[in-house]
């Protein structure tokens, strides 16, 4: 059996996707199919009960029913079926919202809701799947991912490069990797941030009590540096719209940096954003605050500017975009609501 991290040689075990965990020091008894569901993205509770039958869950060794109560020091092993990666990368007309295109590279805006690459859970309808579709012969990263230099969330907008050569995805990757590539986002986060700008500093890891979320870990004992510079935009009352510009490119860094000083963002469901955090007990405010989490029903995040230098030419490139409709729509209705509460 092995773990997810461990690569595999081609074969029949391409067929079929495999996790292992071992339960912390502090886990209370929780069945092993909710147990599963904290650690694994997209899984859900069906498609864990399925491999159960299966006989594809093992706690220490041993094949486990769905209602296995899971404890403190347990190893769980679970074996999904799935498609081969290369038949996730089948081509689908997607139209793309291409913002610039050469021979080298396009950069294009992504709408939230869309995944980047294939895998568990999303085996198609991806961006990988748009451009592969689109374009021939795309150089593929070291996850053999074609054309993919960085990557963003399923549930934040915005922009993104895409190496069209292999000359372009070794010099873009390098950009990336040293730090040199400029990205900048606009979030809606919780509360009235304190300074009108300030950096966050704070190694980020997996979260050991939920794979799902990543976590600050301020002593840099666990995972990798990670910093984010943020300036005040607007001071909205009970919120606050921010720019974020990132030195490095961690797994969910705005999400859980902001949340690390207090501000978690807007309607992140992931990290808690999705519950009224700040303001008043009034029902009006309750009813005002669940309509616009139905304006915008994502993380309030959007990769607003994208800068690097061309593989080829040496210039330096900047492109912009503009805030997505429901973004645009959520900060109006909180600006309105600010300037009615002042009065």
């Amino acid at each position: 059996m092995m773990s997810a991290s461990e690569n595999q040689e081609p074969s029949q075990d391409e067929l079929f996707e495999h996790h292992k965990f071992v339960a912390s020091k502090g886990q209370e008894p929780l069945r092993v199919d909710k147990f599963l569901m904290n650690f694994i993205e997209n899984a859900t509770r069906n498609k864990i009960q399925q491999a159960a039958k299966q006989g594809h869950i093992w706690v220490n060794e041993t094949i486990v029913k769905q209602n296995y109560k899971v404890k403190a020091g347990d190893e769980v092993k679970v074996m999904f079926e799935h498609p081969p990666y290369e038949f996730l990368l089948t081509p689908e007309d997607i139209p793309l919202d291409i913002v610039y295109e050469d021979d080298t590279l396009l950069v294009v805006n992504k709408p939230a809701g869309m995944v980047v690459h294939p895998g568990h859970g999303n085996y198609s309808g991806t961006l990988i799947n748009a451009l592969v579709h689109h374009f021939d012969n795309l150089p593929k990263n070291s996850s053999e991912r074609p054309g993919l230099v960085h990557r963003i969330d399923k549930d934040t907008s915005g922009l993104l490069v895409i190496a069209k050569t292999e000359t372009a995805m070794t010099h873009l990757a390098k950009q990336f990797f040293d730090k040199s590539s400029e990205r900048e986002y606009l979030a809606l986060a919780w509360g009235n941030v304190a300074d009108d700008e300030g950096t966050i500093e704070g190694h980020i890891a997996r979260n050991p009590k939920n794979r799902l979320q990543m976590m600050v870990f301020p002593e840099g004992d666990q995972g990798k540096e990670a910093i984010t510079h943020y300036k005040v935009v607007e001071r909205l009352g009970y919120v606050t719209l921010v720019s974020c510009r990132l030195e490095t490119g961690r797994t969910h860094q705005i999400r859980v940096h902001m949340k690390y000083i207090g501000h978690t963002l807007f309607n992140d469901e992931r990290y808690g954003g999705d519950k009224i955090l700040k303001g008043t007990t009034f029902t009006k405010y309750k009813q005002f605050v669940e309509n616009a989490f139905k304006i915008l029903p994502r993380q309030a995040l959007h990769a607003k500017t994208l800068g690097f230098e061309h593989p080829v030419t040496g210039k330096f490139m900047q492109f912009d975009s503009e805030l997505p409709e429901d973004m645009v729509n959520c900060i109006e209705k909180w600006r309105n609501y600010a300037k009615h509460s002042e009065q």
